[in-house]
Order: C-alpha cells, then structure tokens, then sequence
C-alpha cells in the first residue's frame, strides 16, 4: 500500500504542478512507471485509486486522462458513499446541511443575480401549485439548488446539492405521512425567499435554519431512528459515571 500511496502522491505533484492538467492525457504506463521510479502495479493501483475518486479517466483504447477537475465531479465519491446511508445516517445528512445550509443562504442573499432570483421565484409558484407531494418536493429541490449555486462558490453548491439529492425520498415520505407538513413546507420557503429577495442575510439565514431544523425534528421522532439512535449522557457505555473501579 505504501508503493500504491507513493504512486497517488507521484501524479497528484504532476497535476498540481501543472505538468499534465485538467483534460490532459498523462505519459504511457511504462514512462510514468519510469518517470516516478516505481513498478507498473503499484501504478495502476495508484490510477484506479484516482479514478474513482474522480481525479483521472480512461478512455478505451486511448489513454487515461486527468478529468476537468470540477468540484461537482470530485464530489462523486462522496455522493456514492451517502447512497448507502440508512436511518441514523440520515439524521447525520440532516445536521450537515443544518450546519452548512444556513451560511450558504445568507452568503446567497448578498450574491444573488435577477436571473437566480426570478428562478426562485418560479420554483415558489410551482412549489405553491403543485399537484402532488413528489411535484412539490422536485420543486424544493430546484430551489435549494438555485440558492446553492446562488453563492457563487461552485464547491459549496456541488457539495449542498449532493445533499438535496440524499435525502430527497425522506421529504417526500414526511410530506405524505405528516400533516401539515407542506403547508409548513410552503410557508418556510416563501420566508426564505422575502430574506433573500430583501438582500438580509441574516434574516436568509435564521429562516433557513428554522427550516432545515424542522424537517430534522421530524426525522428524529420516527421509531426507527429514535429506536436506532445513541444512548445519551450516562446511559453511554463509555461516559465515566459508567466506569467501573
């Protein structure tokens, strides 16, 4: 593994130095193997590594090649891993965005464009008219992902709308199974958007952690994952008024 950790470090240093960039073809196996003094295994180790995390590509019969490097596609790996997340898991996602979300709402009220903001605006109407708690939900969706990209940061957008995408089925499983869930839905939305539309980010962020909260304390009360969840305080095997002598 170390070899295989050699190779990795090896062609991060050749892309970072700029010596094979982004949609470039890096040398021929043998030449890099050369290039970076190790043997052709641990060097393809080393690349099917980096492919999955989406740093290089292989093209059938062409080469491999260093990908555009683009957050949305670094963040793949990440997207892969949460697809796999169950139940407590969830509830983790929930604190995520409750953590991050609120700060990328405020920091989209101070950056927002007229285009993002009709956007919104439509998603709102569409969001107030739907038919169907999936139409609503898709329309959530679409308006948290415009704010995401309202920032301006295409690293925090590719990393919320990640996010958006895992815990998109819990949503509409609490729009079908609690009442009042989209009237408060709806009405949570329309207050995000007067802050944001208002240029107050911390009226942006106040109504966007209200809401993301919301949605958490819901997921939190169902039985299977407050049956799931941790012991607290002294109940904790390992807190220490538990500790034996």
């Amino acid at each position: 593994m170390a070899l295989t950790d050699d190779a990795i470090t090896g062609i991060k240093q050749m892309i970072l130095s700029g010596q094979v960039g982004p949609g470039e073809k890096l040398p021929r196996e043998t030449e890099l193997a050369t290039r970076l003094g190790l043997s052709r295994s641990s060097l393809r180790e080393a690349v099917r590594a980096l492919i999955l995390a989406g740093v290089l590509k292989t093209r059938q019969g062409d080469g491999t090649y260093v990908t555009s490097l683009e957050p949305h596609q670094l963040l793949e790996t990440m997207s892969l891993a949460v697809d796999f997340m169950r139940n407590r898991s969830l509830v983790e996602l929930f604190e995520v965005r409750r953590m991050i979300e609120p700060a990328a709402t405020a920091l989209a009220a101070g950056r927002i464009i007229r285009e993002d903001l009709l956007r919104l605006d439509e998603t709102l109407h569409r969001m107030d008219s739907a038919g169907s708690v999936e139409d609503l939900v898709e329309a959530d969706d679409d308006f948290h992902r415009t704010i995401a990209g309202a920032t301006g940061n295409a690293a925090l957008a590719a990393f919320l709308q990640n996010l958006y995408g895992r815990t998109l089925r819990a949503r509409i499983w609490r729009g079908l199974t609690e009442e009042g869930a989209v009237d408060r839905t709806r009405v949570s939305h329309h207050a995000i958007y007067d802050a944001i539309s208002n240029r107050d980010a911390e009226l942006a962020r106040s109504a966007a952690t209200m809401h993301i909260a919301e949605v958490e304390a819901w997921f939190r009360c169902l039985p299977e994952i407050r049956d799931a969840a941790p012991p607290e305080g002294n109940d904790r095997p390992n807190h220490p008024g538990n500790v034996k002598s």
